[in-house]
């Protein structure tokens, strides 16, 4: 083949257009013509409508993982806020429950005071208020330790009251505390009288709290719920303090006694505070020196107002000489005043 007849043009893969130069003032033209004609006559809003009605589908696609990935970490946030405000609630109620419980206590406490202080305003002895520190590790006896002792004025043998009544008596005392000896201990007797009969009797301590009325015959006035109180006739406790009521009354054909148990009325397991008493007989003989003082101080005042009286009666009398002497000068001829 002749080489005047090959075709030199490049293949059309490889054929050369516009140059990019051109191309791309060409496409900045159209861009501005286009932005121009889209700001004053709004040429591409129904292009940029139809558009963005094409492309709403899948953009709602798209954004459901965003949408839903949003929603969960909300969720988990409101899961954190809501256990930690259930936390702090937990918190701030068992807070509130503490504060009640002491309010409730201190309550009971303010209710137990005054009902002592009452008592104390009742009482015609003097005593002293005590708190209950524990009881005793013996095993075999009802006692309790209260925080009063030989520094406070607690003697041996003090009679020992809180709002209910007599809780028991000092047996021993030390410096700062003092221990006593519950009547439902097995050991401890007290004298009681009936307040419906008056009739007299003595209680002693029996097992698990509860007081047995010894030696009262089979035929006696005696029933369920009498109160017994002290009768003051012992030298120790004071009268008509409450000691316990009946509480069950047994009448055997084989015995002559009846068997009578008493509770007391001081509740001895929930005593907290109480009030420990000057013994009967020292406060009887403490208030007869008191009286003895008194009227020996009346008398020896009365025997110094006597005296100051003949001293006065005296000069007196010493005076008046003088007096009429001085009198008879002046009344005498030729006499003159001073």
């Amino acid at each position: 083949m002749p080489l005047g007849t090959l075709d030199r043009r490049p293949p059309p893969l490889f054929r050369e257009g516009p140059s990019a130069l051109t191309k791309l003032a060409f496409c900045t033209a159209l861009a501005l013509f286009l932005m121009v004609a889209d700001a004053r006559f709004k040429l591409m809003d129904p292009a940029r409508s139809a558009l963005a009605l094409v492309l709403h589908p899948l953009q709602r696609t798209l954004l459901g993982p965003v949408d839903a990935w949003e929603q969960l970490r909300s969720y988990l946030r409101g899961m954190e806020a809501a256990q930690a405000a259930e936390d702090r609630a937990r918190q701030q109620l068992t807070e509130q429950a503490v504060v009640l419980n002491r309010a409730a206590q201190l309550q009971a406490e303010n209710q137990r005071l005054r009902q002592l202080l009452t008592l104390r305003e009742a009482l015609t002895v003097a005593g002293q208020s005590a708190e209950v520190l524990y009881e005793s590790g013996d095993a075999y006896s009802r006692r309790v330790v209260v925080d009063r002792g030989s520094k406070h004025g607690v003697q041996r043998g003090a009679p020992v009251v809180n709002e209910g009544g007599v809780l028991g008596q000092v047996t021993r005392v030390y410096t700062l505390s003092s221990e006593v000896t519950l009547l439902s201990d097995r050991d401890a007797s007290i004298p009681v009288l009936n307040t419906r009969t008056q009739q007299r009797g003595v209680a002693f301590g029996g097992e698990r709290g509860v007081m047995e009325l010894r030696f009262t015959p089979a035929d006696a006035d005696i029933q369920v719920g009498d109160l017994l109180a002290t009768s003051g006739m012992d030298g120790i406790y004071p009268s008509d303090l409450a000691v316990a009521r009946v509480s069950e009354v047994e009448r055997r054909g084989d015995s002559s006694f009846a068997r009578v148990r008493l509770l007391p009325t001081s509740r001895p397991d929930s005593a907290r505070h109480v009030l420990v008493l000057t013994p009967l007989a020292i406060h009887e003989a403490t208030k007869a020196e008191a009286a003895a003082a008194a009227a020996s101080e009346a008398q020896a005042r009365l025997h110094a107002r006597d005296r100051a009286r003949d001293k006065a009666r005296a000069a007196a009398t010493a005076a008046r000489p003088g007096a009429s002497a001085a009198a008879g000068k002046a009344s005498a001829p030729g006499g003159h005043k001073p």
